[in-house]
């Protein structure tokens, strides 16, 4: 990919943000940075021609840990030697067997790059991610043997936030219950019972990053009192900062979960958070399964603890508790925050971006080790 554009950009000056059209690569990045096709790299000393790096690409072995995207998987296969690992039904031979070629892996939000895989690779150099989560890669591993790491900030954002509202706004006013009760003639017997509006409840947001600020900022539209918790108050914002879970759960009327999955974040949402949240609260998540204590949620769910949910993640993906089915106010989705096809592609172009930035000794487009 950038030695398509190599010839082009040699000849143009150094360009670090453009106008956004719809022909970018890479349409948003880090802090909103927007990129045009044609740019260029700061350059070294004897820094070897691109062209010379591209022709030995081809040779580069690139483990895709599972299936994600027909166009990443494609365009991986025409510039690299793709190896297919969910093909092989013997992982641990197919690994051994290749150990000393694979020199980068692909991997996402369900399927990345733990310690025994990382030592079972010598020759491993880059970790690309094919999802801003990176809480499948062992990030401490990877920094002790000098391997780097990059994801897909920010080309998700606006995609994860809308879906948040839309869950939002299907759980207060049940319009998959309402899609069900047209679909099944019960509209010609009488009127759908009256919902909850969505305008003016007050929204809590865990983790006020760049998709809690876009969710933040999409509410607040609809005329919603905001306030979030984090590790610390965010500067620059007139959003209330509710230093304690607990606080935040019991002063909001929707807590939505939207931080990054740690050792610190896991059953972030716990019994006593459920119970703050109360039996006319709403809980969203579009973060991580493994946020919320999902047994605990099932319960204050089928007991009437909690008002309602709306789930696009869960703890054993793509397992999900039998009794939320039953549950007409509860929201379920598979998992599709990002799964647009104008997102899923600007996120394939940015893990190929980085894997040919990284191999044509290049800096990489969204480094985090």
């Amino acid at each position: 990919m950038l030695a398509r554009v190599a010839r082009s950009a040699a000849s143009e000056p150094f360009i670090s943000c453009l106008t956004r059209t719809h022909h970018h690569i890479f349409p948003v990045l880090t802090n909103q940075i927007q990129f045009s096709r044609h740019f260029n790299f700061p350059t070294r000393k004897n820094s070897p021609s691109p062209f010379a790096a591209a022709a030995k690409m081809e040779d580069v072995r690139v483990l895709m840990i599972c299936p994600m995207n027909s166009y990443l998987e494609q365009e991986l296969d025409k510039q690299f030697k793709l190896l297919k690992l969910w093909a092989h039904p013997q992982k641990q031979e197919f690994l051994k067997q290749h150990s000393e070629s694979i020199r980068a892996v692909v991997g996402n939000a369900t399927a990345g790059a733990d310690a025994e895989m990382i030592e079972a690779l010598p020759k491993l150099e880059i970790i690309s991610s094919f999802s801003v989560g990176l809480d499948k890669i062992d990030l401490i591993k990877c920094k002790e043997k000098g391997i780097r790491v990059t994801n897909t900030p920010d080309v998700l954002t606006e995609e994860v936030a809308d879906l948040a509202i839309g869950l939002m706004l299907a759980v207060c006013r049940r319009i998959c219950e309402c899609d069900k009760y047209v679909r099944k003639g019960m509209w010609k017997l009488g009127d759908f019972k009256l919902t909850t509006k969505f305008s003016g409840k007050t929204v809590g947001i865990i983790g006020l990053g760049r998709i809690g600020l876009a969710i933040a900022k999409r509410a607040e539209a609809f005329g919603c009192p905001i306030s979030y918790h984090s590790r610390s108050e965010k500067p620059n914002t007139n959003y209330k900062y509710r230093a304690s879970l607990i606080d935040l759960a019991s002063n909001c009327d929707i807590l939505v979960v939207a931080c990054a999955l740690t050792p610190e974040t896991h059953h972030i949402v716990n019994r006593e958070v459920i119970d703050a949240l109360g039996p006319k609260g709403i809980l969203i998540n579009i973060g991580r399964g493994p946020h919320v204590d999902e047994p605990e949620l099932v319960l204050a769910l089928v007991e009437g603890r909690l008002g309602g949910a709306g789930l696009d993640v869960f703890e054993k993906e793509p397992e999900v508790p039998q009794q939320l089915f039953d549950l007409n106010n509860v929201v379920l989705l598979p998992h599709v925050g990002s799964g647009t096809i104008e997102t899923r592609k600007a996120m394939a172009d940015l893990v190929i971006g980085n894997l040919e930035a990284h191999f044509m000794n290049k800096p990489l487009l969204t480094p985090v080790v």
